[in-house]
């Protein structure tokens, strides 16, 4: 009947999904009480995802991956080194409505955009894979007797590379205190030493500049918070250098503007809300801009953006912070979209609306007419937050989080609204035959409520008029979760004015309209979270939640 407009979709009763790594993040514990009620709000704390850079081991290839994000505040950090492999990973922060200081690694299966490292003919200058680097430097340490034959480049060439060169003197005057991260420091300044040797012979070589840009990343992680010389900003800072160099030789490398966005959001963190950091903010999210349009398919992007741009909230002048935050919200909502379970993003889209609820409690809006109340605000934000914890229950942070938002639900059901349908089985019928009428979604279906109707019936014997409701049962729109095949927006003449919603399912489409665009972005989302929340398995998690 109606076209729809194409968006992911949910099929054969899977939602679109990431391989995922997760820990668990630990976090402050949230109050109970209902924030509307109280003087002083309690703080909810996204949850950043952990932007990471996979395995660099392949014979011919260096294919370093970013991984999924983190919770609270954006840490660009890396991962430990194993003996054989470095897995530099670049870990970020979590973002809160009140940033906190918090770190979850995760990862992000859907970067398949590594780049490959160019073949050339003169094996001087290629550059090198970790595991090529890392065997040399165990066969050095080993029986002592160089291995002239392995290596492309003298110890001489490597050690003139490494003379007068700031990034290398930063990463020698490391400093670590335990033997693990001694090895690992000691794995990491060898292979600078070997991409400064690289970019020495070959000063257009943008892979070696862009996995030079990780070593000097991971090396930051390994400087704590209170270091002088280097610290971790100056690490950050040649990093970020690296790393602009490298998207100059080549404007389409999608992991290093993402790695890059990452060290400026690091970078901006340690200056909290001051104008500098504003900047840097500004900067971390024109690169997340950059690396979504280069990779229109990564989640993990859009939810780091929509991070950054959370913490650029807090920091922007009051007249602005309304239209970031809105455009953090439509990130978020972007990523979602792209992974149905992407629950980082879910958590982060509740906490945001969450903020959202607060600023419109204590400003009374923008005062335009078009204000979401903030009872609605609070009451989408619960809805997310139930999604994240039902997907993963064992996160303390959802946990958490949830206490303070249930009662914000309209139990026993997850939303309550209004949408305009056709009489049953009837999707072609006129316009004046659809009524807005009110719907509820809980765990197992998307059900129609439609309201008694009042028919007077005559006098009684005194005279008097008497009303009475009818008994006739009327049918009513239902879409049992199980049944649907998927859920899309859709536009079409035939439909009544409004944002058009096609639930497709076994036994046929079923469209409804909600009020507006906004409202169906609303709709949209819960029903697939309720569907994904079923084809996970989960739905007993859900079904606790809302009828306990």
């Amino acid at each position: 009947m109606a076209d729809t407009v194409e968006e992911p979709q949910l099929h054969n009763g899977t939602a679109l999904s990431e391989s995922q790594t997760d820990q668990h993040p630990s976090s402050e514990p949230l109050s109970g009480d209902d924030p509307k009620l109280t003087d002083e709000i309690p703080e909810m704390k996204p949850e950043l995802t952990d932007a990471k850079v996979e395995e660099v081991v392949q014979s011919e290839v260096n294919d370093l991956k970013p991984e999924e994000l983190q919770p609270v505040v954006i840490d660009a950090k890396a991962e430990e080194v194993q003996p054989v492999v470095i897995d530099a990973k670049p870990e970020l922060a979590h973002v809160n409505l009140s940033p906190e200081e918090n770190q979850i690694r995760s990862t992000e299966a859907d970067q398949g955009t590594s780049q490959a490292v160019m073949k050339k003919e003169d094996e001087g200058n290629r550059t090198f894979t970790m595991r090529e680097l890392l065997s040399e430097l165990k066969s050095d340490e080993g029986d002592g007797t160089p291995r002239s034959t392995v290596s492309p480049y003298s110890r001489e060439s490597a050690s003139q590379a490494a003379e007068n060169n700031p990034a290398i003197d930063l990463i020698n005057r490391i400093q670590v205190n335990d033997e693990e991260g001694r090895s690992r420091q000691r794995v990491l300044a060898f292979a600078a030493r070997k991409y400064a040797s690289s970019i020495e012979r070959n000063p257009d070589d943008h892979d070696a500049l862009y996995n030079w840009a990780l070593i000097l990343q991971e090396s930051a992680d390994n400087v704590s918070a209170d270091s002088v010389s280097p610290s971790k900003d100056d690490l950050l800072e040649e990093a970020c250098k690296k790393y602009d160099e490298a998207t100059r030789l080549c404007p389409t490398l999608y992991d290093a503007y993402y790695n890059w966005a990452i060290a400026i959001s690091d970078r901006a963190k340690m200056r909290g809300r001051t104008k500098e950091a504003e900047e840097l903010w500004e900067q971390a999210t024109n690169n997340y801009e950059k690396a979504v349009q280069l990779n229109w398919n990564s989640s993990q992007a859009l939810n780091n953006w929509g991070l950054a741009l959370q913490e650029l909230s807090q920091i922007v002048p009051a007249r602005e912070k309304e239209k970031v935050v809105r455009t953090a919200i439509s990130k978020f909502r972007a990523a979602i979209r792209l992974q149905f379970d992407f629950h980082r993003a879910i958590y982060n889209l509740g906490t945001v609306l969450y903020g959202l609820a607060e600023d419109t409690l204590r400003t009374g809006g923008s005062g335009n007419g078009k204000d979401i109340p903030p009872g609605e605000l609070y009451s989408q934000s619960a809805i997310y937050i139930a999604a994240a914890h039902s997907l993963k229950p064992s996160y303390s942070v959802y946990s958490s989080a949830l206490r303070l938002v249930r009662s914000m639900l309209p139990l026993p059901h997850l939303k309550v609204g209004y949408l305009t349908a056709p009489p049953v089985g009837n999707s072609l019928a006129p316009h004046s035959d659809w009524k807005r009428t009110e719907f509820e979604l809980n765990h197992e279906r998307l059900l129609q409520v439609l309201k008694p109707e009042a028919r007077e019936m005559g006098r009684n014997l005194s005279g008097k008029a008497e009303t009475m409701s009818t008994n006739v049962e009327k049918k009513t729109v239902k879409v049992n979760i199980t049944e649907i095949v998927s859920v899309t927006t859709c536009a079409d003449l035939t439909l009544p004015p409004g944002a058009g919603l096609c639930i497709d399912t076994v036994h046929g489409p079923v469209y409804l309209v909600a009020d507006s665009w906004e409202s169906l972005d609303g709709w949209l989302d819960a029903i697939r979270l309720v569907y994904t929340i079923y084809a996970r398995g989960k739905s007993d998690v859900l079904a606790g939640i809302i009828t306990a």
